[in-house]
């Protein structure tokens, strides 16, 4: 027995593009909306269903990677113990954005709450222009 609710048999040209049997993701995840603000950046990452633990922030050669795992047991089975369906996301997914070479850790601040995960980052300080400085010749 095959369950695809929704399914439309003739949406070919959307199936192409945009398989969700074939996909372990689901597009919803780690949906992120960046505004920026007086000195900062600030990430606003929809992570529904996982938990704060299960949340891992890395900063590595000025990429910030957002990793979420999220394992889920209750499965519907049949009488021989194959899974019938299943439509909610089990394992990890991650995004990864440039925050630039100069940001530190302890500049990053980060917060959960509600299934939403908020994200500041300092913006890089422009660098200022050297003024030239003329060498006098004795």
């Amino acid at each position: 027995m095959k369950f695809y609710p929704g399914y439309r048999a003739f949406d070919l040209f959307d199936d192409l593009f945009n398989d969700n049997y074939v996909s372990k993701t689901p597009a919803n995840l780690l949906k992120t909306d960046i505004t920026e603000k007086n000195g900062y950046y600030e990430l606003n990452m929809e992570v529904p269903g996982i938990n704060k633990e299960d949340i891992q922030l890395e900063l590595k050669d000025g990429y910030l990677k957002v990793t979420a795992t999220r394992n889920s047991n209750n499965e519907e089975k049949d009488d021989q113990g194959r899974i019938v369906r299943q439509e909610r996301f089990s394992g990890s997914c991650s995004r990864s954005f440039y925050v630039g070479d100069n940001v530190r850790q302890q500049d990053i601040k980060a917060s959960f709450e509600n299934g939403e995960l908020k994200i500041t980052v300092p913006t890089q300080a422009k660098k200022e222009e050297e003024e030239t400085k003329y060498i006098p010749i004795l």
